[in-house]
């Protein structure tokens, strides 16, 4: 695994003491997304796709606060759109790493380059760079030229400055074992980023491209091509080894949509960020409200072709930590 030492630990601590206090929703990781605007038009993603009115909408840095303080939660992926366009975004970051936050700043890496100096090293802090492929494929599926250069120079110059990076790879039914072999060899080997995490393609009802997102077999029989003959343990990959399972098919979860809530400018999300029942003002509000056991697949429809890390890697998180044969599996992945 790519996950540090001092996280991993935090992260044990926190779920045994929510175990032990009986809490029984409580948040992994909160998917917090400060504005939807984005300078780039991906086609698998639909978060530009909102009015201009909702574009111009910006969480402020004592919203995002006061969010991650109310649910508690030790970690936060900072998304979007483009977190790199917010004007506040780096006194945001700042905020939650006060209060030692683990913070993930998701970017498509164009601006990266650019806003770096606004921001420090911290053991806390790491970048979560967009890469999708190789050039021909990257570039494919962010719908402009030239975007993966620059994202290939943006990792090498944070690195170079001593920031912690993962990437981020989305696949779809576009991909091939060998593509996706081919771009996390690249990552792990050439450009040696600090961790890799790997998903399906989420199904976004704005997605202009509705065509190319993978179904529960296929995605099972993609990654176990795609993973097979060791490669799980030579790659640095940020997930538990019962989560490659899952996406191999070698194991099943119900989803866990509260273990990584969505909170953006329209509040928190119901039930999760691919699906929208509707928006809280609060994280209680989100908590006891939502009738959790009426999602994941078997249980809405609308959940049927879903294996999205945000239901499902919580659910092989909980599995690992209530197995000592499974942590001690994740302990030696580490």
């Amino acid at each position: 695994m790519g996950l540090p030492l001092r996280q991993s630990t935090r992260m044990g601590a926190y779920i045994l003491k929510n175990k032990l206090s009986g809490r029984k929703y409580y948040p992994l990781l909160v998917e917090m997304e400060p504005l939807f605007a984005c300078n780039l038009a991906c086609p698998g993603c639909g978060k530009i796709q909102h009015p201009p009115e909702i574009l111009r909408k910006r969480l402020s840095v004592s919203d995002c606060v006061e969010a991650m303080e109310e649910c508690g939660a030790p970690m936060v992926s900072i998304a979007g759109g483009e977190p790199l366009l917010h004007p506040q975004i780096e006194e945001i970051v700042e905020a939650l790493l006060a209060r030692k936050k683990f913070v993930y700043l998701c970017t498509n890496g164009v601006l990266l380059r650019r806003k770096v100096n606004k921001f420090k090293p911290s053991p806390y802090f790491s970048w979560a760079v967009h890469v999708d492929g190789l050039r021909e494929r990257h570039d494919i599926a962010v719908a402009r030229e030239g975007v993966f250069e620059e994202v290939v120079e943006a990792i090498r110059e944070v690195r170079r400055r001593g920031f912690r990076v993962t990437t981020n790879s989305t696949f779809f039914s576009t991909d091939t074992p060998e593509s996706i072999r081919g771009v996390l060899d690249f990552l792990n080997d050439e450009l040696e980023v600090d961790s890799l995490m790997i998903s399906p393609g989420y199904a976004y009802e704005k997605a202009p491209d509705q065509e190319h997102f993978l179904a529960v077999e296929q995605t099972r029989k993609l990654f176990s091509e795609a993973l097979a003959d060791g490669r799980r343990k030579r790659w640095r990959l940020n997930h538990t080894p019962l989560f490659l399972d899952f996406l191999e098919g070698k194991v099943d979860f119900q989803c866990t949509p509260w273990g990584i809530p969505s909170y953006s400018v329209f509040g928190w999300q119901r039930p999760c960020y691919l699906m929208s029942d509707g928006y809280c003002d609060t994280y209680r509000e989100l908590i006891e409200t939502t009738d959790w056991d009426s999602y994941g697949r078997g249980r809405d429809e609308r959940c049927a072709g879903c294996m999205a890390h945000c239901g499902y890697e919580p659910s092989a998180v909980f599995a690992t930590m209530g197995s000592l044969r499974q942590s001690l599996r994740a302990a030696v992945s580490r």
